[in-house]
């Protein structure tokens, strides 16, 4: 059951511009992530030493590093990385998130004050990344463990949005009509209070997986991320770290940086234009 005012197809093509750029980028990366066998010259792990730090050319688009492996198929390759780490890490974080968000915010009382109160509390009282890098440390490097550590420092911040919309929510009409008519807080909460809460949660998710990919390459900066030789991009700007790099070869520190930022940005353009978009008071300003 959806309650609430429909949005027109004209109203979707009056969104934020910034919206339509971002939502471009993103599914550029992820045709490159899915193509990235087809697109990339090479594997981008095979060293060639003998064009160590070439610059970019017909031969090799985006230039080589310090082993000589072509840094356009690393690049392309480490949007596999950092896509996949993303939309993990979104998928489980929200769905953990919106299931204890809707378990608090409906049955309130002490299960709210334990969940919301001191639960949430702890998660939020430490730096989101420095949490992962604990986590990591103990749990070792990979992908899979780096996905697990980004998923437990994740689910509070959906938490607490579907929270605050479950409180809202379950005080309407037609749930306080459900509820008299006998239906279970099961197919109250999945039924009619869920469709109606949603939409922040899109919003989130999307601002989420901007998150995500920037920390998945802050971890691998710092060595706690996809062990090498894995393209991550956030690996390659650690590889490509010093003075001389920066003068002789910046093409290796930058196209990698420039991917991370594209990437966070169309993300966080797309949330913009979504929150745009189901605000009825910012659609109508």
């Amino acid at each position: 059951m959806f309650i609430g005012g429909s949005i027109r197809g004209s109203d979707f093509l009056r969104v934020n511009r910034l919206f339509y750029i971002g939502a471009f980028i993103a599914v550029t990366f992820v045709l490159v992530a899915i193509f990235a066998h087809w697109i990339a010259p090479s594997d981008g792990t095979v060293p060639d030493l003998l064009h160590r730090y070439a610059s970019p050319s017909s031969a090799h688009w985006f230039g080589t590093d310090a082993l000589g492996r072509d840094v356009f198929s690393r690049v392309v390759f480490g949007a596999r990385i950092s896509l996949e780490v993303g939309i993990s890490v979104v998928a489980v974080s929200s769905v953990i998130g919106i299931l204890i968000g809707a378990f608090a915010g409906y049955f309130g009382g002490i299960v709210d004050k334990f969940l919301s109160g001191y639960v949430f509390n702890v998660f939020l009282a430490f730096p989101g990344l420095l949490l992962a890098i604990a986590l990591v440390a103990f749990l070792g490097a990979g992908l899979g463990k780096l996905i697990l550590a980004l998923c437990v420092i994740g689910w509070v911040g959906y938490a607490r949005v579907m929270r605050g919309q479950v409180l809202k929510v379950r005080e309407y009409d037609y749930v306080q009509a459900a509820r008299a008519l006998g239906a279970s807080n099961t197919r109250i909460i999945f039924t009619h209070i869920l469709p109606n809460a949603i939409q922040p949660l899109i919003v989130q998710a999307s601002l989420g997986m901007a998150g995500a990919v920037l920390a998945e390459a802050s971890l691998s900066f710092l060595g706690l991320g996809i062990p090498p030789p894995a393209p991550s991009w956030g690996t390659m700007i650690e590889e490509s770290r010093g003075f001389d790099i920066l003068t002789s070869a910046p093409h290796v520190m930058f196209f990698p940086g420039l991917a991370i930022a594209l990437t966070v940005l169309a993300f966080n353009f797309i949330g913009d234009g979504l929150r745009e978009w189901l605000d009825p008071k910012q659609r109508s300003r």
